[in-house]
């Protein structure tokens, strides 16, 4: 290795690593911060919270490692230009792509270690950050409900709740729970406007969450078609509704247990794919099966008699051949009292109709919204590695324009870089979730949009030319103003 390219990889090491570092203790702070209310009060020992922080450290990595590899880029190539460097090796005839070769070669190999990283230690992380929250959670109960998100409470009872209020989060507001029937299958919903998680004494085993004005929704389990067809489902609404949960199971919580649970953030590339596949199947079945019960359900699967044959009276072919063409021509072959009874058949039916669509409708959009952050998470490992390569190549020309080095203006073009790629990736990756944009192409919106920039940048810097000049624009602009010029010429004054 040449002296000059030893000399250009250390610099940016050195600016590289101490950003990475200090970036690093930034977030540690802001993540105690964050997890203050699970963390404190809960007579945790020390490694407990060391263990948390340290598993935790890995997740920030799609955040820290693009910043740090532009404030190291600008900071270096700032220093390079300002200390006169650039211009010595200028007339060495060292170009600005033979200054960048070095650490072209060291962003590929930073690249790869990235999607290593992506792939193989951020879901390691997640699944041990996951599994240690639950275990915290458990030392309080009602810690263990977080907002707007479904959290399990017991083996049995999966909550969600709007907001959470009240001392202790004691007071629940717009609640849903899904319990599992004795056979562990998932058929009952409860949905209430407000709730109470309560319990009787200090050390009771036991914990009330009291419901109120609220729906509880069951599919019936039955042993036969046709009984299904009668009461596929129950429902009643209720004022005040109690559920006892059985907490004798979180007494001795064993912080080192690992947890079953999976989600799209704890898996690695080949995990994610096989999900893809088996979500997209189970989606596509899931809305086949039920568009075929409504049908089922209307009765337009009845066939009709068949037509009459032989010899019959002309009377009853004429009966047999009456169609009907409306309502009103159906309700007067009924007696009035049919006729009443038939109506609040109907609407009753349709009712139901219409309150199983709207259930359907949320478990339809829940799916659709999973599957989408699958694709979304696993088209981010390698957009993430793209993204750094293109940063640097925005970042370093950045770096030697400005001719600053230190960390003073570098870092506020850092920062303005970094949080124009970080609010474009939010906003495409949200967007994306409700499939707007296509979830596969979503993360790599910011590297598309930034890498004509790059080009632009590491031209204009290697060719020596100003980086906001523009000569076409320059020769418009004298252009309208000769022809303003020759259109509005100045009034003559008038002479005393």
């Amino acid at each position: 290795m040449k002296i000059l390219d030893r000399y250009i990889l250390t610099q940016f090491l050195t600016n590289f690593l101490g950003a990475l570092s200090v970036l690093i203790l930034i977030f540690v702070f802001h993540t105690i911060f964050t997890y203050i209310d699970e963390l404190a009060g809960r007579g945790l020992e020390l490694w407990i919270i060391g263990k948390f922080l340290i598993f935790f450290i890995p997740q920030l990595i799609p955040i820290i490692m693009p910043l740090a590899v532009v404030i190291a880029s600008i900071m270096t190539f700032g220093a390079f230009a300002e200390n006169y460097e650039f211009a010595a090796m200028k007339a060495s005839g060292i170009s600005l792509l033979r200054v960048m070769r070095p650490l072209i070669v060291m962003m590929a190999l930073l690249s790869i270690g990235t999607f290593f990283l992506a792939n193989n230690v951020i879901p390691v992380a997640y699944r041990e950050v996951y599994t240690l929250r639950t275990n915290i959670a458990k030392v309080k109960p009602a810690m263990a409900i977080s907002e707007g998100v479904f959290c399990n409470i017991g083996e049995d009872i999966s909550i969600k709740v709007h907001k959470k209020r009240g001392d202790n989060d004691q007071f629940l507001e717009q609640v849903i729970i899904h319990k599992k029937a004795p056979d562990r299958v998932n058929r009952t919903v409860i949905n209430a406007k407000r709730g109470e998680l309560k319990s009787s004494k200090a050390n009771s085993n036991f914990l009330q969450l009291i419901l109120q004005d609220g729906t509880y929704y069951e599919d019936i389990k039955t042993n036969s078609y046709e009984a299904q067809q009668r009461m596929p489902f129950a429902k009643v609404h209720f004022k005040k509704y109690i559920i006892n949960i059985d907490l004798s199971h979180l007494n001795n919580v064993d912080f080192n247990e690992k947890s079953d649970a999976t989600t799209y953030r704890m898996m690695n590339v080949a995990q994610l794919d096989y999900a893809i596949d088996s979500l997209r199947t189970d989606f596509k079945q899931n809305i086949s099966d039920y568009g075929s019960n409504m049908f089922r359900r209307t009765g337009l699967l009845l066939t009709p008699p068949p037509p009459p044959t032989g010899d019959v009276p002309q009377k009853a072919t004429q009966t047999a051949t009456t169609q009907i063409n409306s309502v009103a021509q159906l309700l007067a072959m009924l007696r009035p009292y049919q006729q009443t009874s038939a109506l609040e058949s109907a609407i009753n039916h349709n009712q139901i109709q219409l309150d199983n669509v709207e259930f359907r409708q949320s478990d339809v959009e829940y799916r659709y919204k999973l599957m989408n952050l699958h694709i979304l998470n696993l088209s981010d490992k390698f957009a993430l590695t793209v993204a750094c390569f293109v940063l640097f190549f925005v970042a370093a020309p950045l770096g030697a324009f400005i001719h600053k080095g230190g960390m003073g203006m570098p870092l506020v073009v850092a920062m303005i870089l970094f949080l124009a790629y970080y609010f474009i990736g939010m906003f495409v990756k949200n967007v994306a979730e409700n499939n707007t944009i296509n979830p596969a192409l979503a993360p790599w919106i910011p590297a598309i949009i930034l890498l004509p920039l790059g080009v632009y940048l590491t031209t204009r810097v290697t060719t020596d030319k100003e980086v906001f000049n523009f000569p076409l624009t320059n020769r418009l602009v004298l252009f309208l103003e000769r022809k303003w010029q020759q259109w509005f010429p100045k009034k003559l004054k008038l002479k005393n």
